[in-house]
């Protein structure tokens, strides 16, 4: 008797839908808007899931800002690879067991544009390590860290 009635089926059908764009509504209306970057402060980056498997690369992202990590074998030597979306001033990075400390090394500019960088490592890294590093792009430094089980190891 319930679902004879064409009022009740159309309140079945209209009220989920009107439920999902109240939702999205006040996600636009009362949600967290994204602050442009301030030159002189500094950001942290989000690893993001592909870092955490033998994927090949791992994306790090605060917003806009997105750096891309991977690492290539050059004869014996392990180059790790990073690519931005910006133009980069000048890269950081250091690998270390987690919660340890290491040297941080300067990366240097592969390309004209300094999207592009790249550092040859002392060794390959273990996946226990994490990749720790600091961009810096328009006077803004960004930081994050990464696991290092993206990296495809040979069998």
């Amino acid at each position: 008797m319930l679902f004879t009635n064409k009022h009740v089926i159309i309140a079945l059908i209209v009220g989920p839908i009107l439920a999902i764009l109240a939702w999205l509504a006040v996600g636009q209306i009362a949600g967290e808007k994204a602050a442009v970057a301030v030159s002189g402060q500094s950001y942290p980056l989000v690893e993001k899931s592909d870092c955490r498997y033998e994927s090949g690369h791992c994306k790090l992202e605060n917003e806009d800002f997105k750096l891309v990590l991977t690492v290539k074998q050059r004869g014996i030597n392990s180059v790790l690879v990073l690519k931005s979306v910006h133009a980069l001033e000048g890269v950081l990075v250091s690998v270390a067991e987690l919660g340890g400390e290491s040297t941080p090394t300067a990366m240097r500019s592969g390309g004209g544009e300094n999207m592009e960088w790249e550092v040859i490592l002392d060794e390959a890294p273990t996946p226990g390590q994490r990749i720790h590093l600091v961009a810096s792009s328009g006077g803004t430094q960004y930081f994050g860290d990464a696991s290092t089980l993206f990296i495809k190891r040979s069998q």
